[in-house]
Order: structure tokens, then sequence, then C-alpha cells
């Protein structure tokens, strides 16, 4: 959530930064600015009253200590009067304070300046690409007729227990899945990621502070007995870890990293490009989450984008990495780099991860803040990326690895496996 003063006093730079987002903000900003200040002048009106009453509550007890009862009672049907002007802007003030709140939910961050302009993914800017595309075999099958064909994942049996998008992982596809969570976690863990194991489900103020809510409250699955979601990715919990926290300085930067299955509700399209892995409602993701002090977390998110790098370097995979224009930006981010596999059998990009800089639009949400060598207390930046999400990297792994004798298993993940090739 941007935050207020930064609008009061930007108001015209808030709006010509979020038309990168191809956004018309204008009316909402000043919507936003009128009940800020209707709600100021209301804050000041009541705390005034409530200044005058306790002054004349005062004066009503010095009068009748003095025996001047008469004078006494004409003061308190004047702190009656008070009492109910009070009440009214105190109501007028929860209102007021409510719908602020709720017209700044609606307002996304603001995009960093390097951000290209542009409406969706096609606009998006290319910025690094590594990898050799391998030449397939005659024949090469995609990953859904992989699993198939080698019994590693079962799409059908998914969807007899539960539906469409829930894919049962087999023998060595299941294996294969464990592999990679392991794998990510140990590299996350090596350059100082603390591993947390957090729950899956979320309560409201969590959805909120990580603005999951109200943007995205279709796509969660909701619980609505115990008013709690289903978590879309480790992100959330982990994040919110650190909702309502003041830390100090040194403790900066906290580096989080946890495995957790995502569930998202969105359905997509039908058709090849969504077939098998490509778009699931339930699927394992390892995330990495940093908490950073404003001044360096855009150093912390090109470190976080190598550290990204090195693991599809080890795996050999080929990938290009994306910097999303303000159309394909996500609601929160300020900036945003988005990872992608190429699968060779679908002859398209994937993508496998995203790694972004909220800056202080969480951490408001959040109100995680950090007191300064100063003694000032100021909010902190947060940032997330995944490292990685499975289905696609796995679906990168069958397509890519895949020869007329079987998948072979990129070596670094061999001692995870315990085998060399799914046959």
């Amino acid at each position: 959530m941007l935050q207020l003063q930064y609008i009061r006093e930007n108001q015209q730079r808030v709006i010509k930064a979020l038309e990168k987002r191809n956004i018309n903000a204008t009316e909402l900003i000043e919507k936003v600015v009128e009940l800020d200040e209707i709600r100021r002048a209301t804050q000041v009106e009541l705390d005034n009253i409530l200044g005058e009453s306790n002054k004349i509550s005062k004066e009503i007890g010095l009068l009748m200590k003095n025996g001047e009862k008469a004078k006494a009672e004409l003061l308190k049907e004047k702190t009656v009067q008070l009492k109910e002007q009070s009440k009214n802007l105190t109501e007028k003030l929860n209102e007021t304070t409510a719908e602020l709140t709720e017209e700044l939910y609606k307002i996304p961050n603001v995009p960093a300046d390097n951000v290209p302009e542009g409406k969706n993914a096609d606009d998006n800017l290319t910025v690094f690409v590594a990898g050799e595309v391998p030449t397939l075999h005659e024949g090469a099958l995609p990953h859904w007729e992989l699993a198939k064909k080698y019994d590693i994942i079962d799409f059908d049996l998914g969807a007899k227990i539960t539906g469409a998008g829930f894919p049962v992982y087999k023998g060595k596809g299941a294996k294969l899945q464990r592999a990679l969570i392991s794998y990510f976690l140990d590299k996350n863990t090596e350059v100082g990621y603390r591993e947390f194991q957090v729950p899956h489900l979320i309560n409201e103020a969590s959805g909120y502070g990580t603005g999951q809510l109200p943007d995205k409250e279709g796509q969660m699955y909701h619980c609505q007995v115990d008013d709690l979601y289903l978590i879309p990715t480790a992100e959330v919990p982990v994040t919110n870890l650190y909702r309502d926290v003041i830390l100090q300085e040194s403790e900066l930067p906290i580096c989080a990293t946890g495995y957790t299955p995502c569930f998202r509700r969105e359905a997509g399209s039908y058709g090849a490009h969504v077939r098998g892995l490509n778009r699931l409602h339930q699927f394992d993701k390892v995330e990495i989450v940093r908490i950073e002090h404003p001044e360096k977390s855009y150093e912390a998110l090109d470190g976080m984008v190598e550290h990204v790098k090195t693991i599809l370097n080890e795996l050999k995979l080929p990938y290009r990495i994306l910097r999303l224009c303000g159309g394909d930006m996500g609601f929160t981010s300020a900036l945003t780099y988005d990872f992608e596999v190429f699968s060779t059998a679908q002859n398209r990009w994937l993508e496998i991860s995203s790694v972004s800089n909220f800056e202080t639009y969480q951490a408001n949400r959040l109100k995680l803040r950090f007191k300064g060598k100063d003694g000032k207390t100021q909010l902190a930046h947060t940032l997330n990326g995944s490292s990685l999400a499975l289905p696609r990297v796995i679906a990168g792994i069958l397509e890519n690895y895949q020869t007329p004798e079987g998948i072979v298993i990129p070596e670094v993940l061999r001692p995870y496996c315990g085998f060399d090739i799914i046959d």
C-alpha cells in the first residue's frame, strides 16, 4: 500500500507513474487525498472537543470541591453536549478511515523508473539469455506424453481424486519432485537463506499484509467456515512472519526460504499451452524472501537474480530473463524479473520464476519497520522470488533431457534422485 504522505506530496508523480500500468489513476488519487483531508480535519475537531471536555471535567471537580454545585451542574450539561458531538465525530472518523483504507487498497504499487512501458507480455524486455537449446531426436514428445509413457505423472488419476489441475506424481516422478525440492532448499541455505516450514493456510490479515487481498481474492481457495485461505505461494506466510514487527537495523537483511505446496483457483484456458504441468491448481514451489534496508534493496534484487541464474546454469536448462513491462507486472511489485525455460518439445518459453522488489508497498500494509542507528523508525523493503517453481522446471527437464533410451537426469540432481535416467 502506498504511503499517504507520499501520495499527498506527489499526486501528479503517482498518477504519471501509474500510467506505465495503463491506469488512469487521477480520480482515485484525488478521492484518496480528499478523504484524507476529511479524516485529518475530523481528527482535529475531535481532538479539540475531547480537550475541551477534559478541561471542563477538571473545572467541574474544582467547583464541586468548593461547594459550587449549581455552577458545576451547568457545566455538566455542556459535557453532555460535547460527548454527543464526540460520539458523532468518532463515527465519522471511523467511517472515513475505513473508506480511505478501502480506496488505498485499490492503488497498485508505483513502477520503478526502469520498468519498461507496455500493455502485456509482448512488451516485456529480454535482458539475458543463456544455455543451448538441445536438438531432440525424431519423435520427441511433450512432457505430458512422456509422463504417460514412463508412468511418472498421472493427470487422469489426479482428476479422479480431485479435479483437473491436481496431478499425481508416481515412482521416479515423485522422487524427481522431492529431489528438486531438496536441491533448491540446499542451494538457498548454502548462500545464507534461513529455512522455514510455515502453515499452508493463512488468515485474512496475512492476505491483506502481502497484497493477495483484496486484489486476488477470487484466485485463492477460501475455507469459509474458519475464514482461512489456502496459500498461493510461500511468500505470504513467510513474509507475514514479520507483520507488526519493528526490527533493529543491525538485524537486516533478513533472508528466508521455504518449501510449500501452492494453491490457485485460476482456471485459465484450454489448449496445448496449458496442458500437463503448464498450469495447475496445486503445485510445489520453493520461495526466497528478503527484508532489506531501502538503500540496499535493489542490490539485493540483483543478487537474487544471480542466485536463480546459478541454479538454472547447474541444471543446464536453456533460459531467458525478462524485465516485465508496466502492463504485465504484479499489483504489488515495483520491479519484476521473470525467468523462462525453453521447452524444446513444445517450442515455447515457460515461466518458472518471478523475482520482485516491492519496496515499501508490502511493508506499509504489514507495518514492518526497522529502527535505524539514529533511533528513527522507517518502513523496510520486501523482496521475494521463486527458487524455483517445480512444475515447469520438471516439464523442461523431461522435454529437454529426453533421449530414445529415456529421460536423462541432470547431473547435479543425481545425488538427490538416486538414479541417472528415467526409462
